[in-house]
């Protein structure tokens, strides 16, 4: 059993496969309910973005904790354990986005940018520099169009998200700073575990061989994982192998065969029960599913 809860939203369950693309919310809404803590939890599927305007804080993400002074961005890419305790005077916009599309757009438009959505992140942000004006008014528009319902609401979405990571990077390559950061070895091997994981998911390794690449054994490399992701790395490497596979059903052309022999299955059958373990459908109703949500709101999976 899993002592750190799998959200979707802290507070609601996480739910199985969905394809939300983004939801937008002032930061005291929800830990104002929890009395301005938010335990240690983990987004499967979702990537969350901070932007701390006042007030602050502490982050822990995964085995890193930060001080959060404003103004600050926070990022935290999915299957990243996280919690925070934010002062009563915190105040600010936070973004939870699926990352499936986002990464599927970055892809096409930027691959150089995709690291900023898989490595987590505290970036302060110049007070008097350019890319502050620049924030304000993106986040505005994503809580606009995630209140819009009309054509084309997904794909402004995700444009405007993509938007939100050209500032994201080029706040990383202001050299304003990292705040207040305490790294340690643990976060190091789990950060190589991630970039292993990112480059060969697709090769099947078993945990012991990823465990010989970063240096320890398969027992220390599930510590590591249950502490800074949340699960097992078993249960890391299907949940990257069924982040893919979502991403190519409801994304690509791809006959279900073709999905299954991109993510290393030989058997098409056998690729079929895998994701119906793990996502609790079968591939064919997975796409059928996500293209008819994506349909509706104007983005297509074609």
């Amino acid at each position: 059993m899993r002592s750190i809860p799998h959200v979707s939203l802290y507070g609601d369950p996480s739910p199985a496969g969905g394809v939300d693309l983004v939801h937008c919310e002032r930061i005291p809404e929800r830990s104002s309910l929890f009395n301005w803590e938010i335990e240690p939890h983990v987004h499967d599927a979702m990537l969350q973005v901070l932007y701390v305007e006042k007030g602050g804080g502490e982050a822990v993400i995964g085995d890193r904790r930060w001080v959060l002074e404003p103004p600050c961005l926070v990022v935290v890419p999915a299957l990243c354990v996280h919690g925070f305790r934010f002062r009563r005077d915190i105040d600010g916009p936070v973004v939870t986005a699926a990352q499936r599309p986002l990464e599927t757009l970055l892809d096409a438009l930027a691959p150089e940018l995709r690291r900023h959505v898989r490595e987590p992140a505290v970036l302060s942000v110049d007070r008097r520099g350019r890319h502050r004006a620049a924030l304000v008014p993106l986040f505005d528009a994503i809580a606009r169009e995630m209140r819009t319902s009309g054509v084309g609401q997904a794909a402004a979405g995700v444009a405007l998200l993509a938007a939100l990571v050209v500032q994201i990077a080029r706040v990383a390559a202001s050299g304003v700073g990292v705040a207040g950061e305490l790294r340690s070895r643990k976060a190091a091997h789990v950060e190589r575990f991630r970039a292993l994981l990112d480059a060969h998911f697709r090769d099947r390794w078993p945990v012991a061989r990823y465990a010989g690449e970063i240096g320890v054994t398969p027992g220390q490399l599930g510590r590591l994982c249950r502490d800074g992701m949340g699960c097992s790395p078993l249960d890391a490497i299907n949940a990257r192998v069924l982040q893919e596979a979502q991403r190519s059903l409801v994304y690509s052309t791809l006959g279900i065969k073709q999905v299954a022999a991109e993510l290393g299955f030989d058997d098409e059958a056998y690729f079929g029960r895998f994701f119906r373990k793990q996502a609790g459908m079968r591939p064919t109703e997975y796409r059928v599913a996500g293209r008819r949500r994506l349909a509706g709101q104007g983005l297509s999976g074609r």
